[in-house]
C-alpha cells in the first residue's frame, strides 16, 4: 500500500511540474513578455504584457482572432498590467495613480480602452471569455482606430511623447490605436 501511495505521489508531482512548465515557459515562447518603461519628468509609466504574433492569421475582424465588440485582455497568456505613479488625464477623464489591468474592446472604427482595478491571473477563464469585472473599471475611454499600410507582425504596446501630450499606442497587423493623455 505504501508503494502505491509513493507511486501516485510521484505521478502527481510529475503532472504538476508539467503543468507549471506549460503555463510559465512553453506558452510564453509563442507570445514573449513585453515591457514598456516610460518616463517624462516625474511621471513614470510601466506596461507589462505578452506579445502574440500574427502568423498569417486574421487578427481584428468580426470572426478574427480578436473579434470586434468583444473584451480582449490586450495581449496573450495573462492580463496586461498598466502602472502610473501620477494621475493621468485622458481627454477630460481622470485615471488615478495606481496599478490596473488593461483591457480593450476593438471595433471597426474605434476601440474602448479599459483600466480595471482588479488584476486577474490569466485574464480569461476556461471558457475563453475575458475575466474582467465591469463593476471595477476605473476608466473607460473610446478612441479611433487607424488602418495603416504597413503590417506589424507582433503585437506592441508603446507610450510615446507627442508634443505637449503623450500617447498610449497599440499596434498590430495593420491597426494603430492612439490614446492621447497628459499628467495632472
Amino acid at each position: 500500500m505504501k508503494k502505491l501511495f509513493l507511486v501516485l505521489g510521484i505521478v502527481a508531482l510529475i503532472i504538476i511540474a508539467a503543468l507549471v512548465y506549460v503555463r510559465f515557459f512553453y506558452t510564453k515562447s509563442f507570445s514573449p513578455e513585453g515591457e514598456v518603461a516610460f518616463e517624462n519628468g516625474n511621471l513614470k509609466i510601466g506596461v507589462y504584457y505578452n506579445r502574440p504574433s500574427k502568423k498569417g492569421r486574421v487578427i481584428f475582424a468580426k470572426d478574427g482572432l480578436v473579434p470586434f465588440g468583444k473584451v480582449w485582455r490586450t495581449g496573450a497568456n495573462e492580463a496586461s498590467i498598466f502602472k502610473t505613479n501620477q494621475t493621468l488625464d485622458f481627454g477630460g477623464k481622470t485615471l488615478e495613480a495606481g496599478e490596473y489591468s488593461l483591457w480593450t474592446i476593438p471595433g471597426e472604427q474605434s476601440w474602448k480602452i479599459i483600466f480595471n482595478k482588479e488584476i486577474p491571473g490569466w485574464g480569461v477563464g476556461f471558457d475563453g471569455q475575458a475575466q474582467r469585472n465591469p463593476e471595477t473599471d476605473a476608466l473607460v475611454i473610446e478612441v479611433p482606430s487607424v488602418t495603416q499600410e504597413k503590417e506589424f507582425e507582433q503585437f506592441t504596446i508603446s507610450v510615446e511623447k507627442a508634443g505637449e501630450e503623450m500617447e498610449l499606442l497599440f499596434i498590430w497587423d495593420k491597426t494603430l490605436v492612439a490614446a492621447p493623455f497628459s499628467s495632472k
